[in-house]
């Protein structure tokens, strides 16, 4: 044990001032711990569909999401279903969708419903986008309630950057429809939300008092962009960010979480002895 009963196990990957900064929001009274999933709980992959949280990562997602006064959310791209197949949360995370088109806050939650005009519009959407997959190989789609995402993980350089270019060209000036790219993905939408909007609703849906977000492509900065003072903000890897601190990869976020547990599983307990014990 370290003098302060912390433990032995060194956050190598953790900055003193990250560590600070979770002993300080591990004290908040309602404590909303939002993740991002690939990228961070999960390494990125060339199939979205083989991604799977790192094992440390989700034990100590968890480990918080069973203590009193915090909730675990994922915020992801990924449709809610897709989130849920390869994510496996937690029975009481709650869920973000689609960029925060889709949302699942427990039994009864509404689904997503679009419009007539947005289903129609929704269609040529796809059409448009699978006539592009069609000519560039290792290009792929795929289909979301609200959206379509074009993926170019698997292309040639030259193919996918020809690709997300036709794809812009016909799309971006189309009423209704909303771009955003990210890591070798080009997202579609003709409902208009960011993962920022997640957070903020989070925010208000569970009365927290403090965020924790941490996410890796450049969609996340919608996110870090709606923190307010005493949050914080954690980047995985080296990109340009707003957030406040990083870590370099998706390794590194299981010391962010096992930190953050062992943190506030301390403050749960000088307040409430026996809430913490179970």
């Amino acid at each position: 044990m370290t003098p302060d009963g912390r433990g032995s196990r060194a956050s190598l990957a953790l900055s003193p001032e990250l560590r600070e900064a979770l002993r300080r929001i591990a004290r908040t009274e309602h404590l909303l711990v939002a993740m991002d999933f690939d990228g961070t709980m999960a390494p990125i992959v060339d199939r979205a569909q083989d991604a799977r949280p790192l094992p440390r990562s989700a034990a100590a997602f968890a480990g918080l999401a069973v203590l009193p006064r915090t909730t675990t959310a994922l915020i992801s791209g990924r449709a809610l279903a897709s989130l849920r197949e390869v994510a496996s949360p937690p029975v009481d995370t709650l869920l973000i969708g689609s960029h925060g088109a889709e949302a699942w806050l427990g039994p009864g939650s509404t689904e997503l419903s679009l419009e007539e005009d947005q289903k129609a519009l929704l269609e040529e959407v796809r059409a448009e986008l699978s006539d592009i997959v069609a000519q560039a190989p290792g290009t792929s789609l795929e289909y979301k309630p609200a959206g379509v995402v074009l993926h170019t993980r698997q292309a040639r350089d030259d193919v996918a950057e020809d690709a997300v270019s036709a794809a812009k060209s016909v799309l971006q000036d189309r009423k209704g429809v909303f771009l955003k790219e990210g890591k070798r993905v080009l997202e579609t939408s003709v409902v208009h939300a960011s993962k920022g909007e997640g957070v903020a609703f989070l925010r208000q849906a569970t009365g927290a008092t403090a965020v924790l977000f941490a996410g890796d492509d450049v969609t996340d900065e919608d996110a870090f962009g709606r923190l307010e003072p005493g949050d914080v903000g954690v980047k995985i890897g080296l990109d340009f960010t707003q957030a406040q601190y990083r870590v370099e990869a998706p390794i590194h976020v299981a010391e962010l979480l096992e930190a953050l547990l062992q943190e506030r599983s301390i403050a749960v307990a000088e307040e409430d002895p026996q809430a913490a014990s179970g």
